[in-house]
């Protein structure tokens, strides 16, 4: 049941219409309902994963929780008959308590999706192993399916367990609304990844119809509706061509399919984002940005803070932080600095932490090595680029650079963007070594001349599909533009004449009808970060 499907439209049809009847105090119930029966379509048996891992990680809140509460009571009913060494011996038992309850409920959903996710690739990577040593082993592949969305609803549940382990809010004590948190069907699909105390919250609250929100929703839905079908799905037809024939063609052709690639992935994701947030605005409730204008980021580092927002959010409060403020890398810092100096010994353990994120953040989206290689490739280039800082800012001064200026500001999007494009061979390729391959023949056999003897209209499209992808891509990042310059364009249409208003909406439906890539000879592709 994709989101641009007709059978998923009459679906939130219907659950608007039965939303909205039910009394406001039962509306979340509503929705749990809803998002149970969407999963069960989606994946059948598969939704007991989903069951079973929400309630371990409720019963894991409770349980910290629990903790929590003996701890605040016991040191309240003591609190003038304990010393200081006695308060600090007794959190000290309370504390390795607690680190025992979250690492079994972290070890058991962590151990769930890496059983359903990677079992095939340690299976495969140890038999490759035992080949190199000279061991023969049959290899083998298990027949598994990955329960939809498990990576997503998986960083969800840990979240929730650090957060009651640090005592940032009290455990949920009602399931059936946890279990609402973990399996809301808008966002369990491809995100973006939610936070309990941001999320949770509104589902308790209730939310009467409101026709600003439903039409700002609906405004969301159509734009999503766009760049998904007329542009994502148009030219990641070139892309799969390229891709897989990739011996067949010239540097050139792969770049430019790379560069599709590029708005391709951006289009798709950010189209499944706009739809859930609309359908979400529908029902009242806010979802968390997962984009801001990413292809207008001046580094990598800066790009990271606008793309996939929400899981470089979660990287970084749960992953990052804890490893780089901790007492073993504080040592460790120490001891580098005696070693290689200040400038780097300070650096190295939080490079150590950043390398360790983006390795997890690229073998978070898929079970293969060419994964992990992208998040190397981005922590090696955000690393290179924070080393040579201030070799950077020293060529700014010495050739009298105006940072501010339009075309310094173009040229470090560009720069980004290739850099970006470049590394997303990566993940889009079968194998690490098929993206060496493109990017050796990019650079070293680029053939332009395949450009004009018509090759690039031998991809998939015509003239007139290259128009219109054109025509979106100009459109997307206008659009794009327009909010870097914080411009709300939707509040400037619901701004405008009742005429002018519907006839953009009507030219909006009517583009999707004529020019979306759909129908019976075509399946329409699911969203691409819906597989990871």
């Amino acid at each position: 049941m994709a989101f641009t499907s007709a059978i998923f439209l009459l679906f939130f049809s219907v659950v608007c219409a039965v939303y909205f009847i039910v009394p406001i105090k039962h509306r979340w119930l509503v929705l749990l309902i809803a998002s149970y029966l969407f999963y069960w379509q989606n994946s059948t048996y598969l939704v007991f994963v989903l069951a079973g891992m929400t309630a371990i990680t409720w019963l894991t809140g409770l349980f910290l929780e629990r903790q929590n509460l003996k701890k605040a009571y016991y040191l309240k009913l003591h609190a003038g008959n304990m010393n200081s060494s006695e308060r600090k011996k007794y959190k000290f038992s309370v504390t390795r308590k607690k680190k025992m309850i979250l690492i079994l409920g972290i070890i058991i959903d962590l151990g769930i999706l890496l059983f359903f996710k990677y079992s095939n690739f340690f299976v495969g990577s140890s038999s490759s192993f035992f080949q190199l040593l000279g061991i023969k082993i049959q290899n083998f592949q298990l027949n598994i399916l990955i329960p939809l969305g498990i990576s997503f609803y998986t960083l969800q549940a840990i979240g929730y367990m650090a957060d009651i382990y640090w005592g940032k809010y009290p455990a949920d004590r009602n399931f059936l609304k946890f279990a609402l948190f973990m399996s809301y069907f808008p966002q369990i699909v491809q995100g973006p990844i939610a936070r309990y105390n941001r999320l949770a919250v509104q589902f308790k609250e209730g939310h009467a119809l409101d026709f600003n929100r439903l039409k700002s929703g609906c405004q969301l839905i159509l734009w999503g509706f766009m760049k998904k079908l007329i542009l994502a799905d148009r030219i990641g037809i070139v892309v799969d061509t390229v891709f897989k024939n990739y011996a067949d063609y010239g540097g050139m052709i792969l770049f430019i399919s790379a560069i599709f690639y590029g708005f391709q992935i951006y289009a798709d994701f950010s189209a499944g984002m706009d739809i859930a947030t609309g359908i979400s605005q529908v029902f009242g409730i806010n979802l968390e940005a997962n984009f801001r204008q990413p292809y207008f980021s001046k580094s990598m580092e800066d790009f990271w803070r606008r793309w996939h927002i929400t899981l470089g959010g979660w990287m970084k409060d749960y992953i990052f932080y804890p490893l780089s403020l901790s007492k073993k890398f504080a040592s460790l810092g120490k001891a580098a600095r005696k070693i290689f100096g200040n400038y780097i010994g300070k650096r190295l353990p939080p490079f150590l932490a950043m390398f360790l994120v983006y390795f997890l953040v690229g073998f978070w989206h898929g079970p293969d090595w060419k994964y992990a290689v992208y998040g190397i490739w981005n922590g090696t280039i955000i690393a290179t680029g924070i080393l040579l800082q201030p070799l950077y800012k020293k060529g700014i001064s010495v050739f009298h650079v105006k940072e501010a200026s339009y075309g310094w500001r173009l040229f470090q999007a560009l720069r980004t963007f290739f850099l970006c494009t470049i590394g997303r061979l990566f993940p889009k390729s079968a194998s690490c070594s098929i993206a060496f391959i493109m990017i050796q023949n990019i650079f070293l056999h680029p053939m332009p001349w395949q450009l004009v003897d018509g090759t690039i209209f031998a991809l998939g499209l015509d003239g007139k599909d290259f128009c219109v992808a054109f025509f979106m891509v100009i459109l997307l990042l206008l659009v794009d533009l327009a909010h870097e310059k914080n411009i709300q364009i939707r509040e400037r249409i619901a701004a405008q004449g009742i005429i002018f208003r519907w006839l953009i909406y009507w030219t909006a439906f009517f583009l999707i009808l004529i020019f979306g890539i759909y129908g019976p000879a075509y399946n329409s592709s699911d969203f691409i970060y819906q597989q990871f």
